[in-house]
């Protein structure tokens, strides 16, 4: 299984798309503003103790209040708050914990004005980025992620992801973390760690310990709100969490960019750098590798299966409603379950990726074709699940009821990522009226014609929807061969799906876009 990451620097922030076999299945936006996104931080200042909610409101310096449950404190709160106050205070010195004296385990069932109080300052982590109209979620049991363990400050615990399943395996890398774990930090050991050496894992350690090193530095001198330590970018983190030897090849458009990746791979995975190539072809990178066409297919209402079924996702306040359709599909010699038994599985498939990719979190209901047989509903089950399994987001699966509907829950940490797929008319501004005497073609070929004439551009490239670009590129003696024989140049016409249907633009030879 292949994977390639395909990396668009654009001038109001980052989009990068993950690609499985050439099937996009992850959609990341980074905008220029970079704060609040999960794993950052912060040194915050308690607005607000609500007993009512068992929960805190605690200001991080976005617009709203972010919201802190107790159960997010984590058991080790009152060792967290006295390291955090002390450090404050010009108390704690250093930032080792090997002489530092941890405080009881908070209770699980406590009450939050036992554990704060307004005007405390606080030290968190953003969980969940602001999404619509809340603020960030946060926790209190902060976490350090790097490439093979997560370092876990005030814990004792030695935690070992579950699909490690081999039992020597897993004693092999507790009696590592036993040899080289410092006094009073806990470790949670990533999936990749698995037969990793000491010497990577080791290095791995220190990375995270310098981190911590670094919250405490910039903890001395701080007044909330502020970051104390931020997040890789989108990029970094998805290879810091992704990459291995499935990875093919990394795209893209910026050589600062490519560089810092280049220096983070270097570090993570030496050796694996050769995976990067720079883009630099005449289209934009995301129409090159057909991320546009895909972006516009899957965000849509209706998204299409291959065989001829489409997917019908209505988004409501509370839930996704998602209802199959068999549409023009026909198998010769398939009864209606069999037909419905295939459509659903393709349809899972899709679902699985959509989910993933537009990151839809909360309940799922999801209308399958109805299928009487207990079997089939079974494999439809453990299709869902198998497909699943691949998703970091936390979720869980109810099996298809007796009307065929499954019902689907899923972790967001991020906010939903909503393309709009449809649009307004340019030419009519959704009136439905133009005027009878403009020519849309025309306008195009008057342009050109004003280019050429003006005798600056030796070559010319008519960037246009794919529906135009055929318009001039299609049959034997086409409106491009036409213009060759007019203007003795080849004029270049190239599909944009990005394009509205009314949107054309023209590149020189160094493909600069010119102004008409």
């Amino acid at each position: 299984m292949n994977f390639e990451l395909v990396v668009d620097v654009r001038a109001n922030g980052i989009w990068i798309a993950l690609m499985r076999e050439g099937k996009l299945i992850e959609l990341h936006e980074e905008k220029g503003n970079k704060d609040f996104m999960v794993g950052d931080i912060y040194l915050g200042k308690v607005r607000k103790v609500v007993p009512s909610l068992n929960a805190a409101f605690v200001d991080v310096g976005y617009e709203k209040d972010a919201f802190l449950h107790y159960l997010d404190l984590g058991p080790q709160f009152k060792s967290l708050d006295k390291y955090v106050q002390n450090t404050l205070q010009g108390r704690q010195k250093v930032a080792d914990l090997l002489y530092f004296k941890p405080e009881a385990d908070i209770e699980k069932s406590g009450k939050i004005d036992d554990a704060v109080t307004s005007t405390r300052q606080v030290l968190v982590q953003v969980a969940k980025e602001p999404i619509s109209t809340k603020g960030p979620r946060l926790n209190a049991e902060i976490t350090i992620a790097g490439r093979y363990i997560v370092l876990v400050p005030f814990s004792q615990k030695i935690s070992i992801s579950q699909k490690i399943k081999n039992g020597k395996e897993r004693d092999r890398l507790r009696d590592i973390m036993r040899d080289i774990l410092p006094k009073n930090f806990g470790v949670i050991i990533r999936t990749v760690a698995e037969d990793k050496k000491i010497s990577e894992i080791d290095n791995d350690l220190k990375t995270l310990l310098d981190k911590w090193k670094l919250i405490h530095e910039n903890l001395k001198t701080a007044k909330p709100p502020k970051k104390v330590l931020g997040e890789l970018n989108r990029a970094s983190s998805l290879l810091r969490d992704l990459l291995n030897d499935d990875f093919t090849k990394i795209h893209i458009n910026d050589k600062e960019l490519m560089d810092e990746m280049h220096d983070y791979i270097s570090s993570i995975s030496p050796g694996q750098e050769k995976i990067l190539h720079l883009y630099t072809g005449k289209l934009n990178i995301f129409e090159h590798f057909n991320i546009h066409k895909q972006i516009k297919t899957l965000y849509g209402k209706k998204v299409p299966l291959s065989s001829g079924g489409y997917l019908i996702i209505e988004h409501t306040e509370a839930m996704h409603v998602v209802d199959v359709n068999s549409g023009n599909r026909s198998a010769k010699g398939d009864t209606q379950e069999q037909n419905a038994l295939a459509v659903n599985m393709e349809s899972a498939e899709e679902l699985a990726r959509v989910l993933r990719l537009r990151d839809m979190g909360g309940i799922i209901c999801v209308d399958f074709i109805d299928m009487h047989k207990k079997e089939h509903n079974k494999m439809l089950f453990e299709k869902m699940k198998e497909l699943l399994k691949t998703d970091r987001a936390k979720h869980s699966i109810i099996p298809p009821s007796k009307f065929g509907v499954m019902e689907i829950t899923r972790q967001r940490v991020r906010p939903e990522t909503n393309i709009e797929t449809s649009e307004v008319c340019p030419s009519c501004e959704g009136t439905g009226k133009i005027q009878a005497s403009i020519m849309f073609t025309d306008e195009i070929e008057s342009a050109l014609d004003h280019l050429i004439l003006s005798g600056k551009y030796k070559k010319l490239t008519l960037l246009a929807h794919p529906y135009i670009a055929s318009f001039f590129t299609n049959g034997i003696i086409s409106k491009q061969v036409k213009w060759f024989f007019k203007y003795k140049k080849w004029i270049s016409v190239k599909p944009v799906n990005a394009n509205t249907f009314f949107e054309f633009s023209f590149l020189d030879k160094d493909n600069n876009k010119i102004v008409v």
